[in-house]
């Protein structure tokens, strides 16, 4: 599969319009509804390529995309989420130069 392309296992005679927040290789159980004693069984199932790593972050990439930025009538959710994620993103980057600054009750 090249850089574009839609995955091998899309056909649209069966599938329709091309979607691309959905999989279209074979369902597999749901991680929700894994046992403890699976688990292990469940992680060997998983495609572990960089392909298949980079389709899991593009699909969610889309659901998300799909959910909270394109629906017609869009709140302010997507854009307080994505500040979250930048003040967390931030401070674990400068955690090493913030640690150094703490007070501490006794010396």
């Amino acid at each position: 599969m090249a850089i574009g392309d839609y995955p091998k296992e899309y056909n649209p005679a069966v599938h329709g319009p091309y979607d691309p927040a959905r999989y279209y290789g074979k369902a597999d159980t749901p991680l929700a509804q894994v046992k403890l004693s699976e688990l292990g069984a469940w992680f060997g199932r998983r495609n572990k390529t960089p392909s298949a790593v980079t389709g899991a972050i593009s699909r969610a990439w889309w659901r998300w995309q799909h959910k909270y930025v394109q629906p017609k009538r869009v709140g302010m959710a997507p854009f307080f989420q994505l500040l979250v994620a930048n003040m967390i993103f931030f401070y674990s980057i400068n955690y090493g130069k913030i640690k150094h600054h703490r007070n501490y009750k006794y010396h």
